[in-house]
C-alpha cells in the first residue's frame, strides 16, 4: 500500500510542481517543501530540536500556550514550527521567538522527509489536531523519534474520508507514540481507525487555553464612536453574507455597525458586490488602518491621529481583509456571530469571542465543534439560531437589552475558564517522552 501511496504522491508532485513554482498559492516555500533550505536558514538551526507541526492559522493560534510552555520547560531545545499553508506560515512567524525556526512541512515523500529530518534532528515530533502523513510517521518510527498527536480531533468530514482508507491508516496509526485527543468522541474515532487503545488519552481542547492579545484596538481605530454597537460576523461562508446584510438593512439602527470577516479573504471582491446590491458601501480595513501586528511599536497618539478624521456611517460595511487580526478585533465587538453554521460547513471556533466575554450567536450546523457548542448552550453562554428570522430576532433582542448582552458574555467567559487546563495535561504527556537521552538522527 505504501508503494501505491508513494507512486500517487510522486505523480501528483511532478504534475503540479510547475504550477506551485510559478503561480500557485503554495509558491512561497515550494523549495523548502522539497527539502531545500537556504544557507541563512541552515545557519539558524541549533540542535537538538522539538518539532511542532500545525497545518494553518487555527492550529497555530491554539498552539501559542503550548509553545510558551515548551520554551519555558525545555530552554535547551530549539523549537521548529512547520505549517502547510502560507497563511499559517505568516502567523507562525508572528508567534515564533527569535530562537524558533519556522518552516514549511516537506512533501510526504520518503527521500524528502529523510533529508529534512537529518537537517533538523528532532528529538520529539508533535502534530497538532490530526494530520496523517504515512511516510513522515513511518520514518519517525524507524528512527525512534517519539511522535505525539496533540489536541487531536477528527471532524465528521475527515472521519468519513479516513474510514474509506482505513486499510492504509491502521498500520500507520499504530506507529504514533501517543494521542492526546480533545473529546471522548475524538478518542473513539481514532481507536476505530486503528490507533491502539492504550495509546489514546483525553486531555481536552487547548483552544480553551488560547492566549489572545487584548486591547490592541479601540473602536475609534475603525472610525467608530464608543456608543456604536459593533456586530461582527466572523468566519462567514457563501450564503451567509447575504443573510447578514439583509438582516442589517432590515434592523436599520443608527448606532449599529457591521464588520464582516469572511473565512477566506480571497472572497472579499465577491462580498463587496453583495454589499453594493444592498445599496451600501464597503470599507476594507487594510485601506484605512495600519495593522498593529505589523507595527506593534506605533505610539497610541499616532494611531489616534490617523483616525481622528474618520467616522464610519451606518451605510458603510467594514470588511476584514487581513489574516491574524480577527481574534484581537473581538475585543471591541458587542455582538458576535460565528459563521459556517447557518450553512452546512460545520461552524468555527467560538472560544476567541468567549475569551473577551462577548455574546455569541451561531447557526445549527456546528457539527465540527459539536461538543464545544453543546457546552456553551448548556451553560447559557451562547445562542443558537435555526434560520435568518431567528438570527434577526436574537440580534434585535441583544440590541435592546444591554444587560442580556453582558450576562451572555459573562457566562461565555466563565465556561471558557472552567474548561482550561488542556495545555498543562498535554505537557505532562510530552514530559514522558522527553526523559530519554538526546538521539542522533543524522543517519
Amino acid at each position: 500500500m505504501f508503494l501505491l501511496y508513494n507512486l500517487f504522491f510522486l505523480i501528483f508532485i511532478f504534475i503540479y510542481l510547475p504550477y506551485f513554482l510559478l503561480k500557485g498559492k503554495y509558491r512561497q516555500g515550494a523549495w523548502m517543501r522539497l527539502g531545500f533550505f537556504s544557507p541563512s536558514l541552515l545557519a539558524k538551526i541549533k540542535k537538538p530540536t522539538i518539532w511542532l507541526h500545525a497545518v494553518s492559522v487555527g492550529e497555530i493560534s491554539s498552539a501559542v500556550s503550548l509553545l510558551n510552555n515548551l520554551r519555558k520547560k525545555y530552554p535547551e531545545y530549539q523549537l521548529v514550527i512547520s505549517t502547510v499553508t502560507t497563511a499559517g506560515n505568516r502567523i507562525a512567524q508572528q508567534v515564533a521567538s527569535n530562537k524558533d525556526l519556522v518552516v514549511y512541512l516537506p512533501y510526504d515523500l520518503s527521500f524528502i522527509v529523510n533529508k529534512v529530518i537529518k537537517k533538523l534532528s528532532p528529538q520529539l515530533f508533535i502534530i497538532l489536531e490530526t494530520e496523517i502523513w504515512p511516510n513522515l510517521i513511518s520514518i519517525l518510527a524507524k528512527k525512534k523519534i517519539p511522535l505525539l498527536i496533540v489536541n487531536g480531533r477528527i471532524s465528521n468530514k475527515s472521519f468519513k474520508k479516513y474510514q474509506k482508507i482505513k486499510f492504509l491508516l491502521s498500520s500507520v496509526l499504530r506507529k504514533v507514540n501517543f494521542y492526546c485527543m480533545q473529546t471522548k468522541e475524538d478518542s473513539q474515532r481514532i481507536i476505530s481507525l486503528g490507533a491502539p487503545r492504550e495509546k489514546v488519552g483525553i486531555t481536552g481542547n487547548m483552544k480553551f487555553d488560547s492566549e489572545v492579545p487584548g486591547d490592541r484596538y479601540k473602536k475609534s481605530d475603525l472610525g467608530l464612536k464608543e456608543e456604536n454597537i459593533l456586530f461582527v460576523a466572523a468566519s462567514t461562508h457563501p450564503g451567509e453574507e447575504e443573510i447578514i446584510l439583509e438582516i442589517y438593512k432590515q434592523i436599520d439602527r443608527k448606532n449599529l455597525r457591521l464588520l464582516i470577516a469572511p473565512r477566506h479573504i480571497e472572497r472579499i471582491p465577491q462580498i463587496e458586490k453583495l454589499v453594493q446590491k444592498q445599496e451600501l458601501v464597503t470599507q476594507r480595513l487594510s485601506d484605512f488602518f495600519i495593522s498593529l501586528s505589523a507595527d506593534e511599536t506605533m505610539p497610541a497618539r499616532d494611531r489616534e491621529r490617523l483616525f481622528s478624521d474618520t467616522t464610519l456611517s451606518s451605510s458603510t460595511i467594514l470588511l476584514l481583509d487581513t489574516i491574524g487580526e480577527l481574534s484581537s478585533l473581538f475585543g471591541i465587538a458587542d455582538i458576535v456571530f460565528v459563521g459556517g453554521s447557518l450553512v452546512k460547513r460545520g461552524g468555527h471556533n467560538i472560544l476567541e469571542p468567549a475569551f473577551f466575554g462577548k455574546p455569541i450567536l451561531f447557526g445549527r450546523y456546528m457539527f465540527n465543534f459539536q461538543e464545544v457548542a453543546a457546552l456553551f448552550l448548556q451553560g447559557k453562554g451562547a445562542i443558537v439560531v435555526d434560520n435568518a428570522q431567528e438570527l434577526k430576532e436574537a440580534i434585535c433582542n441583544l440590541l435592546d437589552n444591554r444587560g442580556r448582552r453582558e450576562e451572555l458574555g459573562k457566562r461565555a467567559r466563565q465556561i471558557l475558564e472552567e474548561n482550561r487546563g488542556a495545555t498543562e495535561r498535554n505537557m505532562e504527556v510530552i514530559g514522558r517522552f522527553m526523559l530519554k537521552p538526546v538521539r542522533n538522527v543524522t543517519e
